[in-house]
């Protein structure tokens, strides 16, 4: 299994919406690299569902429950998606600035490609996180 953390503006889609909706397409990407983590996605790969812009922070776990498909947002058909279901929300949100502040979290590129909406995490910095977050 691989993990992932995947940013969303919260006035855009919330992780509030995103238990309300179960099960969601992640579309709306259209950054090459970003795109290309969504095609390395897997059925059962986790991911922290991050607030971006406002709050910064990770509020949530969702799970990939389909693999990369042509995002219907998109009328040029360059462009996937993948859906993901909501696991639960974490005990406690881990902020950015707490992120940055952990030395275990050198190298999470959430905080070094910080524009990225699709970044993935490596095993020990997921860990961490959860760890921070209660889990």
């Amino acid at each position: 299994m691989s993990f992932w953390l995947l940013k969303s503006e919260p006035d855009a889609f919330s992780w509030q919406q995103m238990v309300t909706a179960g099960i969601e397409p992640w579309t709306g990407v259209r950054n090459h690299q970003a795109a290309n983590h969504l095609r390395a996605m897997r059925v059962g790969d986790q991911a922290f569902f991050y607030h971006s812009n406002e709050g910064k922070e990770v509020v949530g776990i969702v799970e990939v429950a389909r693999e990369a498909y042509a995002d219907p947002t998109d009328g040029t058909g360059k462009w996937v998606c993948v859906d993901v279901r909501t696991v639960g929300p974490v005990p406690r949100p881990v902020t950015l600035a707490e992120m940055k502040a952990e030395p275990a979290l050198d190298g999470l590129l959430l905080i070094r490609q910080s524009r990225l909406s699709v970044v993935p995490v490596s095993a020990e910095h997921w860990g961490v996180i959860a760890h921070m977050a209660g889990l």
